[in-house]
């Protein structure tokens, strides 16, 4: 079942990238223009055809003034979860950071009023398929 959540994560990455691209109220030529990927690339991205390598994911937050740490957490390259346990020597977190749990996060998500129900949902969906990894 590795294969699906890899799956489900370039999906929720698209998700994510369209969404982004979506509320800069950038086509997908005008997106292409700016990062220099093809836009059929581009399209097959947010689509999850496609992880795109770490030289396009930056190109893709430039265009989309995105930090490039935000993408590649989405791309499942980033910190997050995996690099707090790192921090911590592997261990797990401490008793603090346990106890906000993923429903803090969730929460969170849910009740930020910047972000469409699409968004919330990529934001979701990618959350879920980290903790499942």
């Amino acid at each position: 079942m590795q294969g699906g959540g890899w799956s489900d994560q370039v999906n929720a990455l698209g998700g994510f990238i369209r969404a982004q691209r979506q509320m800069a109220k950038l086509s997908l030529r005008e997106m292409a223009s700016m990062t220099r990927v093809s836009n059929a690339y581009l399209s097959q991205v947010e689509r999850g055809l496609h992880q795109p390598s770490l030289k396009v994911l930056h190109s893709i937050a430039d265009a989309l003034q995105l930090n490039t740490e935000q993408l590649l957490q989405q791309a499942g390259w980033g910190g997050g979860v995996g690099a707090a346990a790192a921090a911590n020597g592997g261990a797990e977190p401490a008793a603090e950071e346990a106890s906000a749990g993923p429903c803090s996060v969730e929460e969170a998500v849910r009740a930020e009023t910047r972000l469409t129900e699409e968004q919330k949902a990529a934001l979701l969906g990618v959350y879920r398929s980290f903790l499942e990894s």
